[in-house]
């Protein structure tokens, strides 16, 4: 899988536990005297993983106990999520759920295994990284207008994505709805497969995060054309947005954060917050998340619910615009 590259995730690493600085002074109390658990409800390698290894360094830098990653893949990210709303709310079990697990599933599922709002005590927002629209490096279209012309000439046109009910499936429903473009989505369970495939030209299009896309877009291997955001990329600044281009209306930039179980007490909760803002207020390491991709943010408790509530909102209403299934 082609993804951020090891050398850079040790470079962020490393400047995460630097700026740990003293362990909470949490440290002798109950809490934690055992290994935590951060499950990644996703495959090793995607967009969450790789940055939610780097966050359980920090955590454990200022802990003083391992924060361990566990991947929990499958169901578009709802059985590792399921598992931590059915963990005991001891701090000791942690999920870094993202824009696909807590905000889409809850607008596209009809039977999600849990609620989102009810059954996890949000922690705090750590990331945004935005979307972005690719496409076989010998296709003829460099533009989102370019494209559209061509998915119409050629009678509709596939996108692979990193699975359903991933951002990436419903950025795709929205360029559909927003240009009239035919297009149809082919999911798949491992974004590698899908850049290789689109690479390869089985597939023309992807649309996934650019974290996992930047290197291949760097080697010429395939071609962006839209970052799916407000703002550009300082990663790819060269790349245009939607707006840019003629394209009202469009954001789906991604998100993740930290979540435990329901009823976490206020003074686990408080300490991992405290951990997380220190992190996004480390401009050496916000820096260099950036040139990975990545936006650190930092917010309350209070804050990133109202964030959730109002990310589920925005997505329930383009599905039901844009009609997009799990199916």
């Amino acid at each position: 899988m082609n993804t951020v590259r090891r050398r850079d995730v040790g470079r962020l690493s490393l400047a995460l536990v630097a700026g740990g600085g003293a362990r909470a002074a949490a440290q002798d109390a109950p809490w934690p005297n055992r290994p935590i658990t951060l499950i990644v409800p996703y495959g090793a390698g995607s967009s969450t993983d790789i940055l939610a290894r780097v966050v359980a360094r920090r955590m454990t830098a200022e802990l003083g106990q391992p924060v361990v990653v566990e991947n929990r893949a499958g169901g578009g990210g709802t059985i590792g999520s399921a598992a931590v709303a059915r963990a005991a709310p001891d701090g000791y079990t942690l999920v870094m759920g993202t824009i696909s697990s807590h905000s889409i599933n809850a607008a596209m599922m009809a039977n999600i295994p849990y609620r989102v709002l009810e059954d996890f005590t949000p922690v705090s927002l750590v990331a945004h990284f935005p979307n972005l629209l690719a496409v076989n490096k010998d296709l003829p279209a460099n533009t989102i207008p370019e494209l559209v012309a061509y998915a119409r000439q050629r009678g509709g046109l596939n996108f692979a994505t990193g699975g359903v009910g991933s951002s990436g499936q419903l950025a795709g429903e929205l360029l559909k709805l927003r240009t009239g473009a035919p297009l149809n989505h082919v999911p798949y369970r491992e974004i590698g497969q899908a850049i290789t495939d689109t690479m390869a030209g089985h597939v023309p299009i992807v649309i996934y995060q650019v974290p996992a896309l930047v290197g291949n877009i760097r080697s010429g291997q395939i071609k962006a054309i839209a970052v799916l955001a407000p703002e550009r990329t300082p990663l790819l600044p060269e790349v245009p947005t939607p707006r840019e281009q003629g394209v009202q209306d469009f954001d789906a930039t991604a998100w993740m954060g930290l979540f435990g179980p329901a009823r976490l007490p206020p003074r686990i909760t408080a300490s991992l917050q405290g951990i997380l803002a220190r992190a996004a207020a480390d401009s050496e390491l916000k820096a260099q998340a950036s040139q990975q991709g990545f936006t650190l943010v930092g917010s309350t408790p209070a804050e990133f619910q109202t964030f959730v509530a109002a990310d589920i909102a925005k997505w329930t209403e383009v599905v039901r615009m844009t009609g997009a299934t799990i199916d």
